[in-house]
């Protein structure tokens, strides 16, 4: 954490955290579906893990573009 960034830098940063957040999402929900039906242990991890990734995302969108999100109930 040496390193000074100016805020474009920054800025790309998190859009490219975002953006690997929301391939990890895909690829752990992918993965969920396909462990459910034969491995239920690995299919509720891939679950956990997903929910994990799509809790990052929701943050990175706040951040992004606040007040854009619908808030939940």
């Amino acid at each position: 954490m040496a390193d000074v960034v100016d805020s474009d830098e920054l800025l790309r940063r998190i859009q490219r955290a975002r953006a690997c957040a929301r391939e990890e999402l895909r690829t752990w929900r992918g993965r969920g579906e396909e462990l459910g039906r034969t491995d239920p242990d690995a299919g509720r991890d891939a679950h956990v893990r997903a929910l994990a990734y799509e809790a990052v995302l929701d943050v990175l969108d706040e951040v992004l573009t606040p007040g854009h999100h619908p808030a939940e109930p």
